[in-house]
């Protein structure tokens, strides 16, 4: 065997110990959720009081969602993310009429509230859509953080936060789970 066949046959060698060193440490690790995961609870805390600035004079708050489950999903105009979930939701909401709640909160400062309204009208959403509140964009909402979209919550009639999906597009298949057992 020559030496450049050598040093690469050690080299081999090399990174395959390294990854099986890799991989025997996340065997006994405890697994972490992944990027994207919905997280169901069952034990829902107290029901979440929430405000939001229509940008359609229709309310998005919890007095005007309460009685119903309700289905809000924080996006930004810029994400397709976004706004594929947004045209699940025009669809079950097509469908589900008026027994279930549905709403958009953007994730957008107060100056783009022109572009919010655009962006509703062009995707045709059929439920109120709103700005995000101060605290909301600061990270410290109702809803908790927000750190990138979309962010699908589900309520239950109480308006108690029951199911979250953040940073992906919830199917619609999985949403009418959740509201299934509402």
């Amino acid at each position: 065997m020559t030496m450049n066949r050598r040093a690469r046959a050690r080299g081999a060698q090399a990174v395959l110990v390294l990854l099986a060193g890799c991989g025997g440490a996340k065997a006994e690790s405890a697994p972490a959720a992944p990027p994207g995961a919905s997280v169901l609870r069952p034990d829902a805390g107290a029901p979440v009081d929430f405000d939001f600035d229509s940008v359609d004079d229709r309310p998005v708050s919890s007095a005007a969602t309460r009685g119903k489950p309700t289905v809000i999903t924080f996006v930004t105009t810029s994400s397709l993310p976004a706004q594929a979930q947004v045209d699940f939701l025009v669809v079950m909401a097509k469908h589900d009429g008026d027994r279930v709640n549905y709403a958009v909160v953007a994730v957008e400062p107060r100056e783009s509230r022109e572009l919010v309204e655009l962006y509703s009208r062009a995707l045709g959403t059929p439920f109120p859509v709103a700005m995000a509140d101060a605290n909301t964009l600061a990270g410290a909402g109702p809803f908790g953080e927000v750190a990138a979209v979309p962010v699908t919550v589900v309520m239950d009639r109480a308006g108690r936060i029951v199911w979250r999906a953040e940073e992906r597009v919830a199917r619609s298949d999985e949403i009418r789970g959740v509201l299934r057992g509402l």
